[in-house]
């Protein structure tokens, strides 16, 4: 697995805390579509009609060598592949990680959250002060409605694939490294994946 040693200290950074596109006024609200009601929490839905159709959660075809069930991300595309039989998948729009911050390799899905809580790193804490210690799970936490936790040998590392709350960032490199996905196709993962999912992050080929 190759992981810069900026991304391996950044962490999930920026989670939520990104630029906004570069507007003198930039408005949110096409992007979001009412709101819903999940585990006792009111969040924004998103509208995915403010989305180019290309982010669209889709089945699609697409050549892999990977066992049925695994995940795949283009880092590069910006998609995040469930691989089913007859080189078929379900496709997402993803948010990616910056330049710098970006990594690739193998893992698993060691752990699943609904709703989790997120805590900074001590680096990130040191580069970014006014970020909280620690956030309790809700709509404003930038993991957004559920993360799935990436590891390898055991280790955490410090990755996840988890909600936003910047629908517009899907498509783009927005963070250090986590992948983000629309609080409904993360959802919709959580639910198709179970715990040990193999993970392949292909690398950002320039």
């Amino acid at each position: 697995m190759a992981i810069t040693r900026r991304a391996m200290l950044g962490g999930c950074a920026l989670l939520g805390f990104t630029a906004r596109p570069a507007a003198a006024a930039f408005d949110p609200s096409p992007y979001f579509a009412g709101t819903a009601r999940d585990h006792g929490f009111t969040y924004n839905r998103s509208n995915v009609a403010a989305l180019d159709p290309v982010w669209h959660r889709q089945l699609v075809e697409h050549r892999h060598d990977e066992p049925p069930g695994s995940v795949i991300v283009d880092t590069q595309n910006h998609f995040l592949y469930v691989t089913f039989e007859n080189n078929t998948a379900l496709r997402y729009g993803v948010g990616v990680g910056l330049e710098g911050f970006k990594w690739f390799g193998r893992a698993s899905v060691a752990r699943k959250a609904i709703w989790p809580g997120w805590t900074p790193p001590p680096e990130m804490l040191a580069r970014r002060p006014d970020l909280p210690h620690h956030m309790a799970g809700g709509p404003d936490n930038p993991l957004g409605p559920r993360a799935l936790y990436l590891y390898r040998d055991g280790k955490d590392l410090g990755y996840r694939l988890h909600g936003t709350l910047e629908p517009w960032t899907i498509g783009t490199d927005a963070s250090s490294g986590c992948v983000r996905m629309l609080p409904e196709d993360v959802m919709d993962l959580y639910q198709r994946i179970p715990v040990g999912t193999a993970v392949l992050v292909l690398k950002h080929i320039h």
